[in-house]
């Protein structure tokens, strides 16, 4: 299980960094230049910044959930849940618990 729960942290961390300097440049971009090919730019790279916060505000709920053993299940680490097994192909054979530890180890 903590084999999982590591390769799922790494597959995770790859993604994330893309993500958060997907949506940074983005918006430093699109209000710095205000031209179109900056702003079309921004916009292409919402998607990934809005994924990325999908994982991000479940932790809370991903620690309730690791905490309480699975008993506590918060809408925004379902939500989680769905995104990574959609996203990430490791994440489709993991539990829902190796899951919220990988978010937890972000």
């Amino acid at each position: 299980m903590k084999r999982s729960v590591l390769l799922l942290s790494l597959a995770l961390m790859a993604a994330t960094p893309v993500a958060f300097a997907s949506s940074f440049a983005g918006t430093s971009a699109g209000s710095s230049a205000g031209g179109s090919s900056a702003s079309s730019g921004a916009s292409s790279d919402s998607s990934s910044g809005k994924d990325d916060k999908v994982v991000q505000a479940a932790r809370e709920d991903a620690a309730s959930f690791v905490a309480s053993d699975g008993a506590i299940r918060g809408a925004q680490l379902e939500a989680a849940l769905r995104h990574l097994r959609e996203q990430v192909p490791q994440a489709r054979e993991a539990s829902d618990l190796e899951l919220a530890q990988a978010i937890l180890a972000q």
